[in-house]
């Protein structure tokens, strides 16, 4: 039966009463008012989910009613009751937002009819807008596990700076996430729907990043054979992240500095200014300010930078969030890669806590293997025999119980540059002579650490 509040304004008693009964008897909460002023009254002090007005009350005419309760709550739903089957009123009415009108004498069936409808495309709207709310609100942090008092406060500072203008400078070792904490900032902020732009902003000459930031005009320096938009003007009105800014050398902080404070910049080898809205967030994994100490980084821009400052903790200090971080990858490879993967065995779990995690987040989370000179001989052996004791549960597997033993390669993540720049050293695994790489050898390369091919 339905709960939903009624309010029913009109000036007739008798009209009133017959509406109550009615009503009350379909189950609805019913609150009466004699005219509109009354009515508006009531709809500010509590929440109703419908309301019946008739257009003809005295002092307060129902239209201007009617326009003031939409202002009260746009969802409201409202029915019209009029004496007058008139086209000119019903069109008002419509415009003006109500949900439909009878004309008296009506039929007791017909406003329920029409009540019923109403108040559920207020749910369906209602039920929509929770949705979208709670899907916005899971994909908030979507890429970032942790449950740990670190990474709470972490989350915390997203929210409180991602709504601002401010810049923002994410501090971390590498491989704890900074880039993904400066999509969660964009992603939760009023720009959500502009550009979220990255800049490597160490892996280039200063000649080369400047061009790539600012853009230039044709002929501004050998092969400008035509005029190209920067970075900045790309990123209008949305985000640009600044990937390990204290690589960025003397001569750019100037002119980055600049643009911060202006908001403007000229292309290299053009004259007129171009004007842009972009917020900065950049991350690094030095210490700023031992490098403004030894002059390798400007310390106005420091400042500048440093308006917010979010520090990301090490994988190695928030030891809790490791179960979580080993559920959310098995899933995520184990859906990449169509495994029907249920979990990791308790032994593999402990051997995965009890590891230092030096790579933090990203050695957790690899493309392909690195070169075995990564880490050092202890951590890779430490590593290894940690994944070497991983099982995944296998569906179908041809162990028994369905518990498929898998001995993983052990994974250890290099940056991504150096990653780009020897593709074939990332790939490949020392081996006894002759024998050539795994992937040479056909065998399979999973991405999941205890994930075994079926």
């Amino acid at each position: 039966m339905s709960q939903e509040n009624v309010l029913v304004i009109d000036d007739e008693e008798v009209m009133r009463d017959v509406l109550q009964s009615l009503l009350e008897e379909a189950g609805y909460r019913v609150t009466l008012a004699h005219d509109g002023i009354e009515g508006l009254a009531l709809a500010r002090k509590q929440s109703y989910e419908a309301a019946i007005v008739d257009v003809m009350l005295p002092e307060m005419g129902g239209l201007d009613v009617l326009e003031e309760l939409k202002k009260v709550d746009a969802d409201l739903v409202v029915l019209m009751i009029t004496a007058f089957a008139s086209v000119e009123t019903a069109i008002q009415a419509m415009k003006k937002g109500a949900f439909d009108y009878v004309t008296k004498p009506f039929k007791h069936e017909e406003v329920l009819h029409i009540l019923r409808n109403g108040l559920e495309q207020r749910r369906l709207k209602d039920e929509n807008r929770d949705l979208r709310r709670a899907l916005k609100d899971q994909a908030r942090f979507t890429e970032i596990v942790g449950k740990s008092p670190r990474m709470q406060q972490v989350f915390g500072l997203i929210s409180q700076a991602a709504p601002s203008r401010s810049t923002i400078l994410v501090v971390g070792e590498s491989g704890t996430g900074k880039e993904l904490v400066a999509k969660a900032i964009h992603t939760n902020s009023p720009r959500a729907d502009k550009p979220f732009i990255v800049v490597n902003s160490g892996s280039l000459p200063h000649d080369l990043l400047e061009s790539n930031l600012f853009g230039h005009v044709k002929g501004a320096f050998t092969g400008a054979v035509y005029s190209k938009k920067g970075l900045f003007e790309l990123a209008d009105k949305g985000t640009l992240f600044f990937d390990e800014i204290g690589n960025i050398p003397l001569e750019t902080q100037a002119k980055l500095l600049r643009v911060m404070q202006e908001r403007e910049f000229m292309r290299l080898g053009g004259v007129d200014t171009v004007k842009v809205d972009v917020r900065i967030v950049a991350a690094t994994n030095i210490d700023l300010r031992r490098a403004v100490e030894d002059a390798r980084f400007r310390e106005d821009l420091y400042y500048r930078l440093n308006v917010i400052a979010i520090q990301l903790p090490p994988l190695r200090q928030r030891k809790e969030d490791v179960p979580a971080l080993v559920a959310h990858f098995v899933d995520k490879y184990a859906r990449e890669n169509t495994k029907n993967v249920t979990g990791v065995s308790p032994e593999a779990l402990q051997a995965l806590m009890d590891y230092d995690w030096p790579g933090n987040v990203r050695e957790r989370s690899p493309p392909h293997r690195p070169p075995r000179g990564h880490l050092p001989a202890r951590r890779h052996r430490e590593l290894r025999a940690a994944l070497d004791r991983v099982h995944a549960r296998v569906d179908g597997g041809g162990a028994e119980g369905g518990r498929a033993p898998a001995r993983p390669q052990a994974h250890h993540p290099e940056r991504d540059d150096q990653a780009a720049q020897h593709p074939a050293a990332a790939r490949a695994r020392p081996g006894p002579a002759g024998q050539g790489s795994r992937r040479a050898r056909g065998e399979d390369h999973s991405r999941v650490a205890g994930i075994a091919p079926p």
